[in-house]
């Protein structure tokens, strides 16, 4: 038994290697190591972690069967509570949420809940253990748009309870921003979104690729053509958002979205695959998140030389923490307080460079950061021939425009309850970044989860 005060360390690929492929940054614990982390546990009776869960999952209590070496029983209590172990392990924000709350974590370090949750996830699909079905369905039928996470969780959780669940995914491929906004260095899509997606199915989930509502069918028509009881609205927040400066419509300007699709979706990583994505020698990307972190920890894998640029300090990266040391650590440099002006183009409106003006931290803004403001006269330009802009995005506007008394707010989000995701149109339910904006995949999971509870209590209160 090592040090209880300091977490089995984890291995990864080294910076070097791992700045020239695709795979997987992090490699997991083994079963000796998950064991040896699984015994730091405290067993608290009043579980903090579980309530830093957005899901709410038992944690001390599938952590006592690993450390037992029973990681079937382990797994069978996670997906009680959660449709996509696997994908939790790899890119909740544990450190914020779970671990911040971990009592280990005041005196040393927090237990490693989601490199064990990863583990156990892992254990169990090389194993082929799945999650268990309702034992009968109940006669009543959900619609549930869009199979990202909060659509996958909300599907997942109906299905348990006896519904049958049909999912409608707008792409060819099911996982939604699982397979095409995260990288393959941090979600693997073969080895575990697919796997995590054919759980789902298991649970009787159906799902239907290529289906876009509000356009091959609507909300209405679903309810009342088609037979649903209920509809959940998961469609997530795929329109970018760009920031109007001069250059930004030049070719080489790429929105995170387009740039990371591409090259998941379309695979155009891999050689084998003829898939064109211009990613130029020196690119620059906008923003601070971990999306930015995302899109320029990928170009530098496709040979380019990449800048972060972002208008705040480090300490306001919103990008987690793991993020920003694994972008440093593969040689992606930082231009912090700067923000562009102009995107710089030739005769041919190809991308020269981008002009950038220094910025202070001011007063805190509504967020609570600090407010960036420009300092005069402090321009200057840094040569390039790729921009891409990660500046969020918003939900794209089509489910709510073809949906008759579906209310949204000024940023185009749908408007649904917390406590049930109820929307202002009866048995239409919503959650995630379709109601949020752009958030967090574990966020949107619970969202998921509060509506199915929603739906199921709606349904069995009209029948």
């Amino acid at each position: 038994m090592g040090d209880v005060l300091k977490k089995v360390p984890v291995r990864e690929q080294d910076p070097q290697v791992r700045a020239t492929n695709f795979e997987e940054v992090c490699l997991g614990y083994n079963r000796e190591e998950a064991m040896e982390e699984a015994e730091r546990c405290l067993h608290c009776k009043n579980a903090k972690c579980i309530q830093g869960c957005p899901v709410n999952i038992d944690i001390p209590g599938f952590i006592a069967h690993v450390k037992e070496g029973d990681f079937e029983q382990a797994y069978q209590v996670i997906s009680k509570s959660s449709a996509l172990p696997a994908i939790c392990g790899r890119v909740c924000p544990q450190e914020t949420q779970c671990e911040g709350k971990c009592i280990r974590g005041i005196k040393g370090e927090a237990v490693s809940i989601g490199k064990l949750e990863r583990f156990v996830a892992d254990w169990a699909c090389e194993n082929g253990i799945k999650p268990i079905p309702a034992s009968e369905k109940n006669g009543h039928k959900v619609a549930v748009i869009g199979s990202g996470p909060s659509g996958l969780t909300c599907a997942g959780d109906l299905a348990k309870m006896g519904y049958d669940v049909t999912i409608f995914e707008a792409l060819h491929k099911a996982g939604g921003v699982l397979v095409y906004g995260i990288p393959e260095f941090r979600l693997p899509k073969d080895k575990v979104v697919a796997k995590e997606v054919e759980n789902v199915r298991s649970l009787g989930v159906k799902i239907e690729t290529n289906v876009i509502i509000g356009k091959s069918v609507t909300i209405d028509e679903l309810l009342k053509d088609e037979g649903f009881d209920a509809v959940f609205i998961g469609s997530g927040a795929g329109l970018p958002m760009f920031m109007g400066i001069p250059g930004e419509q030049a070719k080489g300007v790429f929105s995170a979205n387009e740039f990371l699709t591409r090259n998941n979706l379309m695979k155009a990583f891999r050689e084998d695959y003829d898939t064109p994505i211009s990613c130029g020698k020196k690119v620059c990307v906008v923003g601070g998140g971990n999306v930015a972190m995302d899109a320029a920890r990928t170009a530098l894998r496709l040979g380019a030389e990449v800048h972060i640029v972002y208008r705040r300090s480090e300490a306001e990266l919103p990008a987690r923490a793991e993020e920003v040391h694994h972008a440093k650590e593969e040689g992606i440099i930082f231009d912090l307080l700067t923000n562009p002006t102009e995107i710089l183009v030739d005769e041919n409106d190809n991308v020269t460079g981008i002009r950038l003006i220094k910025m202070e931290l001011g007063e805190p803004d509504a967020s609570g950061r600090r407010r960036p403001v420009e300092i005069p006269g402090s321009e200057y330009e840094v040569e390039c021939d790729t921009v891409i802009m990660a500046l969020g995005t918003s939900p794209n506007p089509l489910i709510s425009s073809t949906t008759y008394g579906l209310d949204v707010n000024r940023r185009k989000c749908i408007v649904a309850e917390e406590e049930t995701g109820a929307t202002s149109k009866e048995a239409v339910y919503a959650g995630g970044d379709a109601v949020t904006g752009a958030a967090t995949v574990i966020l949107a999971m619970g969202a998921g989860k509060v509506a199915a509870k929603g739906i199921d209590e709606y349904i069995r209160s009209k029948h």
